[in-house]
């Protein structure tokens, strides 16, 4: 596990859970796709500390924070032709 992990959960006062989040290999590119079920199976058992590890803020590091992707152009909606014409 990146030490970046260990520090981000020392950061948010969660550093118990340090150990766990390296026995199951969760690095930077699992962590944004954890879900409730996965943390308690992590040994996360309190709620607050789920909630706080669900917040959508709760990716502050860099590697972790989705890369903006550029929306696909607008398609051209043409007006359908009347049927009456």
């Amino acid at each position: 596990m990146p030490i970046e992990i260990t520090e981000w959960l020392r950061e948010l006062g969660l550093e118990q859970y340090a150990p766990a989040f390296r026995d199951n290999a969760i690095d930077h590119r699992i962590l944004p796709k954890l879900t409730a079920e996965d943390l308690k199976d992590l040994g996360v058992t309190l709620v607050g500390h789920r909630r706080q590890l669900l917040a959508p803020s709760r990716c502050s590091m860099p590697k972790c924070r989705p890369q903006s992707r550029r929306r696909p152009e607008t398609q051209r909606h043409w007006p359908m032709p009347n049927a009456d014409s």
